[in-house]
């Protein structure tokens, strides 16, 4: 099974091309909603949760992805499946779908990212399917991505709990503090 499905995400784009249709646009036009869906969710919910310091956390990480993303478009030009132009590598759709979908993932946590990381799928997955990619690209939009909100957000501290420790050479101390 593991060997399957490296020939289709790895393998080459005649190999692909037999098991999908390129030809329909449904899963590629459906792919750039997620692409869109995906940013729109996290600063809307970061603006909805008032935390404005992850919007800008967003924003920083956002902006560092599309400069990486697009720098290496144009320094390695590599040719898309099927000779369809340059700029492949690395996927734009997958690296601002998964920045996304980690930003969930790195501010609020892993429970909030997981419908994020489905929709980052299946956004890779559509550029699969309609061979403007091969694994490869997907894999390095996908680092690109993830590395960028790495770089930038941090998670989300709840502000209302505190903890302290004071020590020394007779005692420990170790205290929570729980605002209402």
């Amino acid at each position: 099974m593991l060997n399957l499905l490296l020939v289709i995400f790895l393998g080459s784009t005649s190999v692909r091309g037999q098991l999908f249709n390129p030809e329909d646009s449904f899963v590629e036009n459906s792919g750039d909603g997620t692409l869109l869906l995906i940013p729109a969710s996290a600063v809307v919910t970061s603006l909805i949760l008032k935390d404005y310091k992850g919007t800008w956390q967003y924003t920083k990480s956002l902006a560092l992805n599309l400069v990486v993303t697009s720098a290496a478009k144009v320094i390695i030009n590599k040719e898309r499946p099927l000779n369809d132009g340059g700029k492949a590598f690395p996927s734009g759709h997958t690296s601002v779908a998964f920045q996304g979908a980690s930003f969930f993932h790195r501010r609020y946590g892993f429970k909030y990212s997981i419908p994020a990381y489905l929709l980052a799928g299946y956004t890779s997955f559509s550029r699969l399917h309609a061979t403007r990619h091969d694994g490869w690209d997907i894999l390095a939009g996908a680092a690109v991505g993830i590395g960028s909100t790495w770089i930038f957000t941090k998670p989300r501290e709840n502000e209302k709990l505190a903890l302290s420790f004071s020590s020394s050479e007779d005692y420990y101390l170790l205290g929570f503090t729980y605002a209402f």
